[in-house]
C-alpha cells in the first residue's frame, strides 16, 4: 500500500506503523489475517486480543490508532457532503437504468437486484464486472472486479461477448475478474473476509455476490431456523457494508424472490431474506420481464433516489437501452 491522504492525515502504509504495533505483534496480526490498517479498524478488541495473544488494553489502543489513521470519527454533515463527492459510479450499459440509479451503480453502497428467474440479475452482474474496467470517461473506474458465484451461474462466454461489445480485449477483461465459487454460507462469509486483503492489493472496485441469500436459504429452511438464518445473514451484510465503505467499493448482490400466496393485489413476489435486507442501507432494485424481451427495473428502496422505473434490454452484447 502506498501512502494515502485520509482527511488531513497521512494514512500508514503498513500495520507496523501503527502506534503500539511492533514487528512481533505485526507478525502475529498478519498471521491471523489482519494484514491492513482497515482490517484492524473494523475488528473488535476481543477478536484482536485473542488472535494476536495480546492484552485487551493493547488491542483497544491499536484499534483506536487504526480508526484515527482512517479518519473514523464524528464528522459534520458538511464533511459528509464533501465525502460523498468521492463516491464513484459504474455504468450498467443502459442509459435508462443508469438514470434510475442516479448515474450508475455507486461505490460505498450495497446495490441489490432482486427478481424471478430470467429477469436479468446475473446479466447485470456480468455487465458491471466488464464495465468497471472501462476508463472513467466511458463510465468505468479503470479497476478490477471480484465475483462470488453462489449458484453456479457465472459464464465466461458472456463476459467475452460483453467485453467485445464495449471494445475491450476479452482475455484482458477476464484476467481482471477474480472469480470464486462459494460452496456454502460459511465459505461465502470467509471469502468476504479475504477480500479485506485482496481488494486494496488488486485495485478491486466492484464486488459481486450472485446470489447473496441462496446458501442461507438452503441451509436454514423452515420457520424454526429463521432466527439463526437472519442473524447470520445480517452479520454477512454488515461485513459487506464495511468492505464497501472502507475501500470505496461498489457491492452488488442479487436476491431470489419467493411467491407470497397471501397477496391478492400488486406483485405476489418478495425478496428472500426478509427484513434483514430491508434494513441494510443501500439501493434495492426489483427486476421483472416485459414484452418483446424487455426488462423493467424499479427502485424499491433508496434513501437518496426517487422511486421510479426504467426499461432496458439484454442483447447478445449485454445490457442496452431498447431501440425505439
Amino acid at each position: 500500500m502506498g501512502v494515502e491522504e485520509t482527511g488531513h492525515r497521512e494514512r500508514p502504509r503498513d500495520i507496523s506503523e501503527l502506534p503500539g504495533v511492533g514487528s512481533t505483534i505485526a507478525a502475529k496480526l498478519r498471521e491471523a489475517g489482519f494484514t491492513t490498517v482497515e482490517a484492524i479498524a473494523v475488528s473488535t478488541p476481543q477478536e484482536l486480543s485473542t488472535v494476536a495473544g495480546i492484552p485487551l488494553s493493547t488491542a483497544q489502543r491499536i484499534i483506536k490508532a487504526a480508526r484515527e489513521a482512517l479518519d473514523i470519527r464524528f464528522k459534520t454533515a458538511l464533511e459528509l457532503k464533501m465525502e460523498r463527492a468521492n463516491i464513484k459510479k459504474i455504468t450498467t450499459g443502459s442509459k435508462n437504468l443508469d438514470a434510475l440509479l442516479g448515474g450508475g451503480v455507486e461505490t460505498k453502497t450495497i446495490t441489490e437486484f432482486f427478481g424471478e428467474y430470467g429477469t436479468g440479475k446475473t446479466q447485470i452482474c456480468h455487465q458491471l464486472s466488464v464495465n468497471v474496467q472501462l476508463p472513467p470517461e466511458k463510465g468505468g473506474l479503470s479497476a478490477k472486479a471480484a465475483y462470488i458465484d453462489a449458484e453456479g451461474t457465472f459464464r465466461w462466454e458472456r463476459i467475452e461477448a460483453m467485453a467485445r461489445g464495449v471494445g475491450l480485449d476479452p482475455d484482458e477483461v477476464m484476467s481482471n475478474i477474480f472469480y470464486i465459487r462459494a460452496v456454502n454460507s460459511d465459505h461465502q462469509i470467509a471469502i468476504v473476509d479475504e477480500l479485506f486483503t485482496l481488494v486494496p492489493k488488486e485495485n478491486i472496485k466492484l464486488v459481486v455476490i450472485d446470489s447473496v441469500t441462496g446458501h442461507f436459504r438452503a441451509e436454514y429452511p423452515g420457520r424454526e431456523n429463521l432466527a439463526i438464518r437472519q442473524q447470520k445473514l445480517n452479520k454477512h451484510l454488515h461485513q459487506l457494508m464495511r468492505l464497501a465503505e472502507i475501500y470505496n467499493v461498489a457491492v452488488v448482490v442479487t436476491n431470489q424472490v419467493m411467491a407470497r400466496p397471501d397477496v391478492f393485489y400488486g406483485d405476489p413476489t418478495q425478496a428472500v431474506g426478509g427484513h434483514v435486507l430491508y434494513h441494510a442501507p443501500g439501493v434495492r432494485v426489483q427486476l421483472r420481464r416485459s414484452r418483446g424481451g424487455k426488462r423493467i427495473a424499479r427502485i424499491v428502496d433508496a434513501p437518496h433516489l426517487p422511486e421510479g422505473e426504467a426499461v432496458f434490454m439484454i442483447t447478445d452484447y449485454g445490457i442496452r437501452d431498447p431501440e425505439e
